[in-house]
């Protein structure tokens, strides 16, 4: 019997640990899911990468360039309203990743990881 309750009690807590640490939280969607978000809900669309890779070229339509990796993008975050729709992107999906589920973490609803730069221009979007 204690053997059955302790397997149950991993499993439960493997679980929760996998849902914990799970990379989607709601914030990872396809380009193709960017596009349809777009059309019925327009927000504000964030590049995370470097200035350099930002100068490098952008989507056309992004809204703000706010570096990940030199804290930019951490200090600009009590300038944004929470209320707002947020689309987040760099270069693999992997920064913007993170950004999107710190800007969750302090109390964002409405924000995305829309991936990386190529696979959006790949996808249609249009560079600058």
């Amino acid at each position: 019997m204690k053997k059955h309750v302790l397997t149950v009690l991993i499993l439960i807590i493997g679980i929760t640990m996998f849902n914990f640490f799970s990379n989607s939280n709601n914030v990872d969607i396809s380009a193709d899911e960017f596009k349809q978000k777009l059309e019925s809900n327009p927000g504000v669309i964030i590049d995370v990468r470097t200035q350099d890779e930002y100068n490098a070229g952008h989507l056309k339509i992004t809204d703000a360039q706010h570096d990940f990796l030199n804290g930019d993008f951490q200090n600009q975050l009590e300038n944004l309203d929470k209320d707002k729709t947020y689309y987040l992107y760099c270069r693999s999906g992997n920064r913007s990743g993170q950004a999107a589920r710190i800007m969750q973490n302090k109390g964002f609803e409405n924000v995305y990881n829309v991936g990386g730069f190529d696979d959006l221009v790949s996808s249609g979007f249009e560079p600058n």
